[in-house]
């Protein structure tokens, strides 16, 4: 069931996924035993259905090959050991498929419950469930009592199910007692048969409601009150390795931002190496030329490939440069600047053919 409410308050917000991710890590996950009953009982019953003529074919073989050397078998401890052996194998060959696909079954039916899982949390030993206390009020907690009442409805239902299926074939085995074994065998096989069919059918509708409940009580547990929210925010914003991997984030967002705006530009100062700035200006729409792009180093020289890459005049000006490195990005070219960079720009226009 949810857990109580802290004093913290009603936990009434959704998990966040550091919550999902340490239930997780805890092996507390959304898991049915439901599901896993009805999968191996349902699949083993379609598989053994298809099996068991083979399965009855090799029997009868190793029946009767032993019923043939019965007369001659002398009875001594090696040939006792032998025999055993021979039988441990041949019905071990027989039965392996069938314990193969519980196998399987058992591990896909929780598998397509929470994925792939692998976690040592749940073998640490906690002294605490020692506590004898503890352990009684567990045994008499509401979940118990869920856990029981679903038992009781279970067993209760199966029972019903199989005694009435029973009731309705009755009169048909009144009339057995005048025929073969063979055929009191194979109406057993079927009314059998049908049973598990039915019971099967009960027991996948029930995981699938089973499964529902699950899910959604996990849900209740993992929820969170607003104070732990805010904790859990606290923490997550004072880690100092999610700070940096944040700040990393958005910077290099940033640098790809900016370099999207170098081809844009109508021209490249450069110091020549060290450092590259790019400028645009567009006299209908700005007051003055604006700084797109600038950086230092590996970022100049990306500055640089892709200006040349789309054909934007690349200027040396080693003083301009420098002074034009310490605007901000976006921000326009100051009064100062204003003749210099004029002069830059008419003659990045003259070689471009352009009027300004």
């Amino acid at each position: 069931m949810a857990e109580e409410s802290p004093a913290g308050g009603e936990r009434t917000e959704e998990p966040s996924s550091k919550r999902r991710e340490d239930f997780r890590k805890k092996g507390q996950v959304a898991q049915s035993k439901e599901v896993q009953t009805a999968a191996l009982l349902t699949i083993s019953l379609l598989f053994w259905l298809m099996y068991l003529p083979v399965f009855w074919k090799s029997l009868t073989e190793i029946i009767f090959s032993l019923w043939q050397a019965s007369g001659e078998y002398q009875i001594t401890p090696t040939s006792i050991i032998s025999l055993a052996t021979f039988l441990l194998q041949k019905i071990g060959l027989l039965l392996a498929p069938l314990f193969l696909l519980v196998m399987l079954v058992s591990f896909f039916s929780s598998f397509f419950q929470f994925g792939w899982l692998l976690t040592s949390n749940p073998l640490i030993p906690d002294f605490a469930k020692l506590d004898p206390i503890a352990g009684m009020a567990r045994f008499f907690s509401k979940r118990s009592l869920l856990e029981l009442v679903k038992s009781l409805l279970k067993v209760l239902l199966i029972g019903w199910i199989s005694f009435s299926t029973v009731l309705d074939h009755f009169n048909e085995a009144l009339i057995l007692i005048d025929t073969d074994i063979g055929t009191t065998l194979r109406y057993l096989a079927k009314v059998s048969a049908l049973i598990m069919a039915k019971i099967c059918t009960i027991l996948v509708l029930l995981a699938f409601l089973d499964f529902l409940f699950v899910r959604w009580e996990m849900e209740e547990k993992m929820k969170m009150t607003k104070q732990e929210l805010k904790e859990e925010f606290k923490e997550s914003e004072g880690d100092p390795h999610i700070k940096a991997q944040i700040r990393s984030i958005q910077q290099e967002m940033a640098r790809k931002r900016m370099m999207a705006e170098v081809p844009k530009a109508d021209v490249v100062v450069t110091n020549p190496t060290h450092l590259a700035i790019a400028i645009r200006y567009n006299a209908k729409e700005m007051d003055a030329p604006l700084v797109v792009a600038k950086g230092a180093d590996l970022v100049a020289l990306k500055i640089r490939e892709i200006a040349a890459a789309h054909e934007i005049p690349i200027i040396e000006d080693p003083p301009v440069a420098r002074l034009l490195h310490k605007l901000d990005l976006g921000e326009h070219i100051p009064e100062n600047l204003f003749k210099v960079i004029a002069e830059i720009l008419a003659h990045v226009y003259s070689l471009k053919g352009k009027m300004h």
